[in-house]
This record gives C-alpha cells, sequence and structure tokens, in this order.
C-alpha cells in the first residue's frame, strides 16, 4: 500500500465499538435493508449490495437511510418482526467481514420531499387525495416545523408537525434502534440535522417559526433531535452508539435559493457560530459521532457535488467544528481518499465518507489497498443513475418512476442494484461478434462480451476509441470522465480485444451472418433554416480544439451547451447562452443538484441567458434572435457554438442479428448508452 494512504487503515472507536479503518459507506437510498419506498421487507438486493462492500475492505458500513415512518404505506418501521428476524439470521455473515454496520433511521423529508407529477394530481384532486391516504399520505409526509414551500412543487405546501406527531415520531426511533440492537446491528444513525431533511428543518431559523417548545430558541429549535437520541440511549443502553448526520454549514441564501463555492452571502440557515454550539449540544445530548458535509437541499450541491464542485469541498468546515467536540467527526462530499488520509494523519479528520464511488466500484477501496488504483472504475458525478431527481421551471420531480422506486444504480456499471437482471452468464456457444463503433457503447458491449467468453472484434473509423465521449470529456473540470475513458481503454486492453482503429466500415455485408453491435452514434443537428448556420461551431468540434473568440454565443441551453457556457467562463471568455424553452437544462435525467448549481453559477456570475429565445440568422460579428414576445434583438459576439441536440444516424437496421447500441438508435446520456451495451452484450 502507498505509504501516504496507511492512515486510512487504521483502527478507531464510536464509543466503544472499535472500527478497523477509516473507510466509511455513507447512506444513499436506495441502498436500503428494508426496502426504499415500497412496503418494509428484508431486502436481500440492499443486503447483497452492503456486504459485497463490507467484503471489500470499508470499516464502518451505513444502508440507505430507513424511515421510521414509510413513506409509502404508511408502516412504522418498528411493526414488522419478521425482517428483524431476517436481519438477525443475516449479521453473522456480515460481521464475518470485520465491518460494522450501523443502520441509519430518518424522521422523513418534510418539504424537501421529492413531489412529483403524479403525487401532485393526488394531492390537488380532493377525492384522489382521499382514496390515496392509505398509500401515500402526502399531508403526514410533507409535514414540516412550519407552514413552508415543498422544495420541488408549489401544489403541496408543508403544514406543521403537531406535537403528538414529534413524540410519536421519537417512539419509533427508540422502538425500531432496539430492534436494530436486538437484530445484532452494532449501533445506528439518526437521519438528519442535515441536508434539510426534517430534523434540520427543525433547526432551521428560516423554516421553523414556532412559538411553542420545538421552536424558537436554539434549545427549542434542536429539542426534536436532542428528545429522539435520549430517547434511543434509553431503550438501547448507554453504550449503544448514536451517530448524526449533521450539515456543518447551510450554505442557503433562503427557500430554493443556495450559495456557490466562494459567493459571499447571508446565511439563512445554520452558520458557522451556531453550528460550534450545536455540534457541542449535540454531543452532549448523547450523540457518539458526527457524519458531516454541508448544505440543504435549497443549496444541494454541496451535499451531493456534481462535477463541477470543487473536491473535497466540505473538508475545511468539517474539520474546523472538530475543534468543538470530543466525538469522532467523519467528512463526506467528493473526498479525495489521500487528502483524507492527510487529514486523519494531522487528527483533524477521524473518518473518510464515501458513497457513490461504491455504485461505480465496490471492490475499489481493496483495489486501492493492492495498489491497483487503474483497476478502479470511477464514479464521474453525474447522478443519472443514483439520483436523477430532476426539476426546472413549470414541473415537480420530473423522473421516471421506475427511477424513483429504484435509487443507487450507476450510469457507469449497469449491475449495481440490479443483479436480478444485470448479471454475466457464461455463455455456452460463443461467438465471433463484430462491434462497428469504438466509443463507450461499443466498448462496454466487448467487454461484457468477452467477459461471458464470446470473442468481440471493434471496428473503430478513428485511430482513438473513446467516439464522442473523447469530446464530452474534454471540458477542464471533467477529470473523472477521463478518468473512466481511460479504464474503458485499459478494459479492452487487459482483456484481448481485438481491435481495428481507422477503419471505418460502411457496408456490413462483408460480414454476413455474424452477430453484429452497431454502435456509430449520432450526427449534430444542423440548424439549416437559419441563415449563416454554416458560420456556427458544432459542439463536439469546440470540445475537441477548434479555436473560439473571446465573446461566445452559445445556443442551446440543455446541459452540453450549459456546460460549454461554464467551460468558456472558466477559460475567461465570455458566452452567451440563447435557449428557446423557459428554463436552463430543461431536461429529464438531470438531478437538480447539477442543473441548479449551472443555474445559480450563471446568475452569480451574470452570464448572459436569454430564455425563450429562437436562433434566427447568423453573421460575421452578432446574432439575430427573437424573443417569445415576437422582440427582435442582436447579439455581438466573436463566435457561435451550436449545441441543438443529435439526430440517429445507425448504419443498418435493427434485425436478428443487427443490434443497435448507444445514440445510433436513441440519443440519451451515458447511463443510456452503457445499460443498453449490456443489455445487449448479455442477449447474445
Amino acid at each position: 500500500m502507498e505509504p501516504r494512504l496507511e492512515p486510512l487503515f487504521t483502527p478507531w472507536k464510536i464509543g466503544n465499538c472499535e472500527i478497523k479503518n477509516r473507510i466509511v459507506l455513507t447512506s444513499m437510498g436506495g441502498t436500503d435493508l428494508f426496502g426504499w419506498m415500497e412496503k418494509n421487507h428484508f431486502d436481500k438486493e440492499g443486503a447483497n449490495f452492503i456486504l459485497e462492500v463490507a467484503k471489500n475492505n470499508a470499516g464502518l458500513v451505513l444502508p440507505g437511510c430507513q424511515p421510521v415512518y414509510n413513506p409509502m404505506f404508511g408502516q412504522w418501521l418498528h411493526k414488522n418482526d419478521r425482517m428483524y428476524k431476517e436481519l438477525a439470521a443475516w449479521m453473522p455473515e456480515f460481521h464475518k467481514t470485520g465491518a460494522k454496520l450501523f443502520v441509519q433511521l430518518t424522521a422523513g423529508f418534510g418539504r424537501s420531499f421529492t413531489v412529483s407529477e403524479m403525487m401532485e394530481k393526488l394531492y390537488t384532486n380532493k377525492a384522489l387525495r382521499v382514496l390515496s391516504k392509505p398509500f401515500m399520505d402526502l399531508d403526514k409526509i410533507t409535514a414540516s416545523a412550519s407552514p413552508s414551500p415543498n422544495r420541488w412543487s408549489d401544489k403541496i405546501p408543508s403544514r406543521e408537525m403537531t406535537v403528538a406527531e414529534i413524540r410519536e415520531f421519537v417512539e419509533a426511533f427508540a422502538r425500531s434502534a432496539r430492534k436494530l440492537k436486538d437484530a445484532g446491528v452494532d449501533g445506528v444513525e439518526v437521519h438528519a440535522v442535515h441536508e434539510g431533511y426534517l430534523l434540520d428543518q427543525f433547526t432551521l431559523k428560516y423554516v421553523n417559526h414556532r412559538t411553542d417548545q420545538y421552536g424558537g430558541s436554539f434549545e427549542n429549535r434542536y429539542r426534536f433531535a436532542v428528545e429522539i437520541v435520549k430517547a434511543i440511549k434509553k431503550a438501547c443502553g448507554q453504550d449503544f452508539p448514536v451517530s448524526l448526520r449533521y450539515s456543518v454549514v447551510s450554505k442557503t441564501k433562503g427557500f430554493r435559493e443556495g450559495a456557490l463555492p466562494g459567493e459571499e452571502f447571508v446565511e439563512a440557515g445554520r452558520d458557522m457560530e451556531e453550528s460550534e454550539k450545536a455540534a457541542r449540544y449535540l454531543q452532549d445530548a448523547g450523540y457518539d459521532m458526527l457524519n458531516c458535509d454541508n448544505g440543504t437541499y435549497d443549496a444541494w450541491y454541496w451535499a451531493h457535488p456534481p462535477i463541477y464542485m470543487p473536491e473535497n469541498c466540505n473538508l475545511a468546515d468539517v474539520e474546523h467544528i472538530k475543534k468543538f467536540v470530543d466525538i469522532p467527526v467523519v467528512c463526506a462530499g467528493r473526498m479525495d481518499p489521500r487528502v483524507a488520509a492527510d487529514s486523519i494523519k494531522a487528527g483533524k479528520l477521524d473518518g473518510a465518507g464515501f458513497a457513490r464511488n461504491f455504485l461505480a466500484d465496490r471492490a475499489w477501496v481493496t483495489k486501492l489497498m493492492n495498489g491497483q488504483e487503474e483497476e478502479i472504475r470511477p464514479c464521474i458525478l453525474c447522478h443519472s443513475g443514483c439520483f436523477n431527481m430532476c426539476h426546472y421551471k413549470g414541473v415537480p420531480n420530473d423522473q421516471e418512476l421506475s427511477d424513483s422506486l429504484h435509487l443507487a444504480r450507476c450510469a457507469v456499471n449497469a449491475e449495481t442494484m440490479q443483479t436480478d437482471k444485470h448479471y454475466v452468464k457464461k455463455t455456452d456457444s460463443p461467438k465471433k461478434v463484430i462491434i462497428i463503433g469504438g466509443g463507450i457503447g461499443g466498448m462496454e458491449a466487448a467487454r461484457v462480451l468477452k467477459l461471458r467468453g464470446h470473442e468481440p472484434v471493434i471496428y473503430e473509423k478513428s485511430d482513438t476509441l473513446g467516439g464522442t465521449f473523447i469530446a464530452a470529456s474534454a471540458e477542464s473540470y471533467k477529470g473523472k470522465l477521463r478518468d473512466l475513458l481511460a479504464w474503458y481503454r485499459r478494459q479492452m486492453e487487459k482483456l484481448g480485444i481485438e481491435i481495428h482503429l481507422g477503419e471505418e466500415v460502411k457496408d456490413l455485408a462483408r460480414f454476413a451472418g455474424a452477430e453484429i453491435i452497431v454502435a456509430t452514434g449520432a450526427t449534430a443537428r444542423v440548424l439549416k433554416k437559419v441563415p449563416g448556420h454554416e458560420k456556427m461551431i458544432e459542439a463536439c468540434e469546440y470540445l475537441t480544439g477548434t479555436p473560439v473568440g473571446n465573446k461566445v454565443a452559445v445556443v442551446g441551453g440543455g446541459l452540453t451547451g450549459s456546460e460549454i457556457a461554464y467551460e468558456l467562463a472558466l477559460q475567461g471568455k465570455q458566452p452567451v447562452i440563447v435557449e428557446m424553452k423557459d428554463d436552463l437544462v430543461s431536461q429529464k435525467g438531470v438531478c437538480l443538484a447539477n442543473s441548479s448549481y449551472l443555474r445559480e453559477w450563471f446568475a452569480l456570475h451574470k452570464i448572459p441567458v436569454y430564455l425563450e429565445t429562437s436562433l434566427k440568422e447568423v453573421r460575421d460579428d452578432k446574432i439575430i434572435c427573437r424573443t417569445r414576445d415576437g422582440k427582435e434583438i442582436e447579439i455581438a459576439c466573436d463566435s457561435v457554438i451550436s449545441s441543438a441536440g443529435y439526430i440517429p444516424t445507425p448504419l443498418a437496421k435493427e434485425g436478428k442479428k443487427i443490434h443497435l447500441v448507444g445514440d445510433c438508435r436513441q440519443v440519451g446520456n451515458l447511463r443510456t448508452v452503457i445499460w443498453r451495451a449490456y443489455e445487449v452484450a448479455m442477449k447474445i
């Protein structure tokens, strides 16, 4: 092992519970032991994931947060004895790994509950609201400290929780924790005075306007969280460890408005001065560990950092708060293992929290220990498989129902939390399989085919593997995407895949009778009806090196166009965004944590954004646009980048032995490319 990493692999204690190393799997919705947004049961898929992480040298493992009151079907977690018995039978297998297990219990979401369009219909229609109450009581689920707007929807406001409801939740925490202890679990984590969830909403002055014992003073605002730990300790004993998921600073300017890194702002939530006091107060109440990051759902990019956020974005604040407590402190949020090891060695941190890394590669810690870092499949911080809860102007959570019900899958690893349908099965009849196109889709198909025992052969027209992902990973801040591209290229070499570079295939007749996978991608949409369109630079051309001037008009404010504008601004250029829709990144599959960062960054840095505006003409030094009300405007610029989308360009139609993969079949994102390639490779 690299000496610098050694502090990560030293033992430590949470109360009297010894943990073998400092690596902590922090909770993610969807990796639950008792199910997620479904009837509570011992979840074998979640258990398999947790066990695999533990086998691969995580020290402390926290499954996905478990509501003590299930939003779906209104179940209390402590009332299902069968699943605790099944958990107890499984725990000895888990403990063979040497890891420790803390189950995270949550009071719920309050105003942060991710409301969808379907939920809006259930709530706003009086008859449907009554009919849906037994399986989704939105009035109860979204209740908060005080009446407040939902993060996702204006149609389902949050009412004030009653004192009787609060006490019912406190009792539920204690009873659930006791059953977990009896099942052999090593500890629990209370979720959360963190990320603007329900317990945090009680602590935050911009949400909590109560005048009873749960509002007003500092002590009253933190009372709910204090009562919970006291009740758990009374039920389970003082030696039973209780961690708290804790946001050091809220980084929030107000409802639906976050504060970006480096921004000067007035804190609406918990500032550092209050946090110093709160951390000590919560420790003295009985919490044995603080599992920390920053942010709220209003500033979601702190707790769920997209690729635009700096690495170790929460570390300085967490190191600071450690000075005010005597209990262990863990930091999460784009953590770099080496930086974490340095902090632990210096006594500034006790544990390092990682989450999405484990979705991309459950064995990444083992590979890190063994000096096989190049073998780690990297997380690219896209959220498109694990947390693609999406929001833009005029819509609530715009997410497929299957994604809402099955979080914690992974865009770059089709097997994660889907082992029932995505698993490598050896073939009984090995075949030579021709793959046309050496982008990510072609390489993923080749990888899976080879693992199954087939003989894949890739034909790529360019002189290097990667396809459009070379352009997609080109921006300065996309190092993780370049790591993924390097990982795929290494897999091709490691597996001995036959590859023909610089060989364009135009006719499939030469491969008659063979199984063929076509992964030829898509072509850029050209705005041919726009006079002067030939003066425009296509997005991929810019990303692969075509120079642009200083003031650049980016036509198309979807994710690709917005990321290009962000890159231009980082380079010191002056981008202008022109978008026909009424919001930037107005598309499914892009997590609010990602899209809100870009929207708020553009607003902070005063990047001109023209919404509901269409391009009418391109001239040498300007573009002519038309606004929604028909007004014609001129925007001066040196260059124009077109990000108007892509059109599938398959080499052939799908057939019995011809399989289309990636954007040549349907333009999507990296997740759709990888999952489709995996599934096609498994069917051959």
